[in-house]
């Protein structure tokens, strides 16, 4: 863990980003595709832990981006290359685009001056798609990942922003996947490798001491 003066030097709203992560209904929410991950990021708290997160993000001027996995009724441009792409056509909630399941969850807000944005392909809500010119538009230094799951797509998300020359900073409770005891596993050997490993409080009052 870094010192709470480590981590305010990262996080300067002016070049600091946060991203949520899949936090959609039809992933996230009580009856989403994937009960298990959704009990999961409901129960440990992680979902309410994001939204307070991006609530802090909006009261400090810290750009919000929502990154939403989503596929066209007809599936066409989506990845057919992998298990978990054929076992997706087959559960009963799609994340089809223009559906419910594809709207990001509460209790996290979408503020007006948010940024969606919508994959139809692929694993990672970085690679293939807008958010890293967003970033390098933004002025982006310091990216702040949250959110579903840290089976795939989270880790992918990291790795994609290291890649990118962005610094991460990811609280380890506003990270959820399954089962439970895989998550802190993953953080703890992979992911804090390559990001700054924090907790929502830390983040929560180092954006609290920018706004005084």
């Amino acid at each position: 863990m870094p010192s709470f003066e480590q981590l305010g030097e990262l996080l300067d709203p002016v070049g600091t980003v946060l991203l949520t992560v899949e936090c959609q209904q039809g992933v996230v929410g009580p009856d989403g595709a994937l009960p298990e991950l959704a009990r999961e990021v409901r129960s440990s708290g992680a979902l309410a832990r994001i939204a307070r997160l991006v609530d802090a993000a909006h009261e400090s001027g810290v750009q919000v981006i929502h990154a939403v996995a989503e596929r066209r009724p007809d599936g066409r441009g989506a990845n057919r290359n992998a298990r978990l792409f054929r076992a997706a056509e087959r559960l009963p909630v799609r994340q089809l685009t223009g559906t419910a399941a594809v709207r990001i969850a509460p209790p996290v807000e979408v503020a007006e001056e948010d940024f969606v944005v919508r994959r139809l392909h692929g694993l990672s809500p970085i690679s293939g798609t807008d958010v890293d010119p967003l970033l390098r538009n933004l002025g982006c230094r310091t990216l702040v990942v949250t959110g579903v799951s840290a089976n795939i797509a989270v880790p992918n998300a990291v790795f994609d922003a290291v890649n990118r020359g962005y610094t991460v900073v990811v609280p380890a409770d506003a990270v959820a996947g399954v089962p439970s005891e895989y998550t802190p596993a993953m953080i703890r050997n992979t992911l804090a490798l390559v990001a700054t490993i924090t907790t929502t409080d830390d983040v929560l009052a180092c954006l609290e001491r920018k706004r005084r």
